[in-house]
């Protein structure tokens, strides 16, 4: 998918951000946008980045994000756009088939079931203090997600493999790396199939249409299943627009923030609203300074996301 203005060629990771700025985003982005969302990309990009206007990219460097395969499910966006308000398209999209999915008896589910119960009154102030600043680094909110701490990144993701309700017809789709993965052993013996994936394909400008693809893939299943990727690794940020199309094409998500920075590399993510994030904190509790320079994960669980009902008690 390009976009032509004159000679000017407006590559894929320019539209890819100017559409991320949309209001009410939820939607994936791939395949053909409307004549509505190109005008409002034009008038971004031609404001923000003028050099385009004159025709300095050739068409060679820019990128095909179009969709195409045998196994792919419609390219018919489900979105609305308002006629009243072109430069501000409004997207709406429902979370009913991703919504209240039931985990599986396990650890996790009984943590959830007794931090909604009590409301959180059991809680320590340092972990109160620590789930605000996991919320924070986030851009999350108690009243959407919980918090539980665990002692590694593997630990936190092995707690959700445990729980996830992986089976044979289901996939778990990862570019988290192999050794911090602690889902793929659950996925495996669960009988999902594991489809581990290259980080360049995180790549909006580079591989995306291809990661597009196996979004769409048809399966007999609501939801597909599961995939995991991370927020940053080898020294580069990957966009958050995954979440939203992952989403839209019926996947749960697992964001893995812990290449971030607590505090200093802050994330976004009330508007994708991910249904797991793991992160890391420093631990600066313990008597007599113990722990200090320590690291903890956390993992945050959208409330929404999964159905905690039949805990056990």
């Amino acid at each position: 998918m390009v976009i032509k203005k004159a000679h000017s060629v407006i590559p894929a990771h320019l539209i890819a951000e100017a559409i991320s700025t949309l209001r009410g985003l939820d939607l994936r982005w791939s395949g053909p946008i409307t004549p509505t969302e190109m005008d409002y990309v034009k008038q971004y990009v031609f404001a923000k980045y003028p050099q385009y206007c004159n025709g300095i990219l050739n068409e060679s460097e820019a990128l095909d994000l179009g969709i195409t395969g045998e196994e792919e499910e419609s390219s018919e966006p489900n979105t609305k756009i308002s006629p009243k308000n072109p430069s501000t398209p409004s997207f709406s999209r429902s979370f009913s088939d991703l919504d209240r999915t039931q985990l599986e008896s396990s650890r996790l589910l009984d943590i959830l079931a007794k931090k909604s119960s009590f409301k959180g009154n059991f809680m320590s102030i340092p972990e109160i203090q620590a789930s605000n600043r996991a919320l924070k680094h986030c851009g999350l909110n108690e009243k959407d997600y919980l918090v539980i701490f665990m002692p590694t990144q593997r630990d936190a993701l092995a707690m959700v493999g445990e729980s996830y309700p992986f089976f044979k017809g289901n996939y778990y789709m990862t570019i988290v790396e192999e050794t911090g993965d602690g889902i793929r052993e659950y996925a495996g013996r669960k009988e999902a199939k594991v489809v581990p994936m290259p980080e360049s394909w995180l790549d909006l400008r580079i591989k995306g249409s291809q990661l597009s693809q196996y979004f769409r893939r048809k399966c007999k299943n609501t939801p597909k299943g599961l995939f995991a990727y991370p927020a940053a690794a080898n020294g580069l940020r990957y966009s958050m627009h995954w979440i939203s199309e992952a989403h839209r094409n019926s996947w749960h998500v697992l964001l893995d923030a812990t290449g971030l920075v607590m505090g200093e590399e802050r994330l976004a993510l009330a508007m994708h609203r991910p249904d797991f994030v793991v992160c890391g904190l420093e631990n600066n509790g313990g008597g007599g300074g113990q722990g200090n320079g320590q690291k903890v994960s956390c993992l945050l669980v959208r409330k929404n996301s999964f159905d905690t009902s039949a805990a056990s008690g």
